[in-house]
């Protein structure tokens, strides 16, 4: 070694700290890699990803060949400088002190912080070259390596750490998911992004927040009179339609207007000839998720269902088309009888009316009203007040201020909302 001249010695020292740069970017770029792109890449037969994979598969094998590399060539490095300085200055300690600022720092600059920027960069493309390299580093040093993880597992053991089996696969929470939908919206069109972050929002979106309240529904009283029951018929905006015996609380069943047309075809429509082609409602218990139902309207063959609270009483109606909507947005003409209806005025707020649903208002406006308390405006401005408030009273909800315009049997039937933060038209 000291018949070697200084050129030689430096150039093994800068090779050296190459070789550790290679395990430096390895680590940093298996660690940083997009899992999930890894597992397709995989599955469409890329040998980089599949060796990639299987490495991962194994962390602390994977962690154990890179770091013993890593360190082995570190303190090669430093050896071989201390080396360099015992040969041309003896043992000054200054000089000893110089070098072993000066290779502490090409360390870190040349073989840490400098290769690990990079492979965070550029994860895919350099852990699937360096896997052809670890894996028959890992070969080769596999005695060496499961040596060292004996140690470890005892430590580990000791600290009541258990490590997961397979970090390959990262499970992701509903909100993890909805996190990642966002963050990469540039690869999702717009519809897209907004259609999938819908179905997230399913599972903890109940048929009580999509609900048309039971006062609200068109429905037919048997009780009538033929000639009212008839005039309904023609003029009702639904092709599905609750019928019931003197009050709403006797719900008798529900009636097709393609049934209807048919038996008007046949002869006159009465009350008699409706309850033979009447079918019996469906009911869903209250606080149902939206997801669930989906799936209980398709496995019952059902379009349309009563939702029921806990006493058996009916709250209001949920139909396919309505959680249909809840994914992909409004695609059906509302009809006078339902709520949601807005007005906008020149001044830049908006005139809503009383009953309108506060998810509908958060969706079409771009509002934040609270949606784990009352479903409704009217229910979030009765709740605000604990009583009913006259009209001309203002007030603030969220930081929205609002004016109630008209007030009628107990129940806010008009507001206007003043907000910067409305959505413009």
């Amino acid at each position: 070694m000291e018949d070697l001249p200084l050129y030689v010695l430096l150039i093994a020292v800068a090779i050296l700290l190459i070789l550790s740069a290679f395990f430096s970017l390895s680590e940093t770029s298996m660690m940083a890699i997009n899992r999930y792109r890894l597992k397709f890449l995989a599955k469409q037969g890329h040998r980089g990803a599949r060796l990639t994979a299987k490495l991962l598969a194994d962390t602390d094998r994977l962690l154990g060949v890179i770091l013993l590399g890593n360190n082995l060539l570190n303190a090669a490095a430093a050896t071989l400088v201390a080396l360099i300085i015992s040969n041309f200055f003896g043992n000054n300690d200054l000089a000893i002190l110089l070098g072993t600022i000066c290779v502490t720092f090409a360390i870190l600059v040349f073989s840490e912080i400098t290769p690990k920027v990079i492979a965070a960069t550029y994860p895919e493309r350099i852990a699937l070259i360096s896997s052809y390299v670890l894996t028959p580093l890992l070969k080769i040093f596999y005695p060496v390596v499961w040596f060292v993880n004996l140690f470890v597992q005892a430590i580990l053991f000791i600290l009541r750490i258990k490590p997961k089996e397979n970090n390959l696969v990262h499970k992701l929470s509903l909100e993890e998911l909805k996190i990642l939908v966002l963050e990469e919206g540039q690869f999702i069109r717009k519809k897209h992004q907004s259609v999938l972050l819908n179905l997230f929002d399913l599972e903890s979106t109940t048929v009580d927040d999509i609900m048309v309240p039971r006062r609200q529904i068109e429905a037919i009283n048997l009780d009538a009179g033929d000639k009212i029951i008839k005039n309904q018929l023609l003029t009702c905006h639904h092709t599905r339609i609750p019928v019931y015996r003197g009050t709403l609380d006797d719900v008798t069943g529900i009636i097709s207007a393609r049934k209807v047309l048919n038996q008007m075809s046949g002869g006159e429509i009465t009350a008699l000839s409706l309850g033979k082609i009447i079918r019996e409602p469906y009911f869903i218990p209250s606080g149902t998720p939206l997801f669930s139902q989906l799936q209980l309207f398709q496995e019952n063959h059902e379009r349309i269902g009563l939702v029921v609270d806990e006493y058996g009483e009916w709250m209001g109606l949920v139909t396919l088309e309505d959680i249909i909507e809840e994914i992909i947005g409004d695609f059906t003409t509302n009809s006078p009888v339902q709520s949601g209806a807005y007005i906008r005025q020149k001044d830049g707020s908006v005139i809503v009316e009383g009953s309108s649903l506060l998810r509908d208002l958060n969706r079409k406006l771009g509002l934040e009203f609270p949606l784990n308390g009352p479903k409704t405006l009217n229910g979030l401005i009765l709740d605000h007040f604990q009583d009913i408030p006259e009209a001309g009273t203002s007030l603030k909800i969220s930081g929205y201020p609002m004016e109630i315009i008209q007030t009628h049997n107990r129940v806010v039937k008009v507001v206007q909302i003043y907000s910067a933060s409305i959505i413009p038209e």
